[in-house]
């Protein structure tokens, strides 16, 4: 039985955050609408699994956030990558490339 591609999501939004705000600065709509036009809407982003997500990233001091002002002049939240989370993205980077390599020698051997 094929799973939803969804629920491959977990365990991954961490890494799509911060390489999504490796960009810049963004609040949380910002970051889901991003994710889910960059995957071509391959990947349905819950509202609180993006704000789980960006508070262990805030705790672990991956990412900052900051109160401004939205495009349509609402209070919203700014998160923004530090130097930690430039360093995990690097790491995360590194290890999803190997985990694709690893399974894609497994699901397609004549093309690894």
């Amino acid at each position: 039985m094929a799973r939803d591609v969804n629920s491959l999501l977990h365990g991954t939004l961490d890494v799509l955050v911060l390489k999504t705000l490796a960009a810049g600065p963004m609040h949380g709509y910002g970051i889901t609408k991003s994710i889910e036009e960059r995957t071509r809407h391959a990947l349905d982003i819950l509202d609180s699994a993006l704000y789980k997500a960006l508070q262990r990233l805030e705790d672990a001091g991956a990412i900052d956030a900051a109160w401004g002002i939205s495009d349509n002049n609402r209070r919203a939240k700014y998160y923004s990558l530090t130097a930690r989370g430039r360093k995990m993205l690097r790491a995360e980077t590194a290890t999803w490339e190997r985990f694709v390599a690893a399974v894609s020698g497994v699901l397609k051997p004549d093309e690894a």
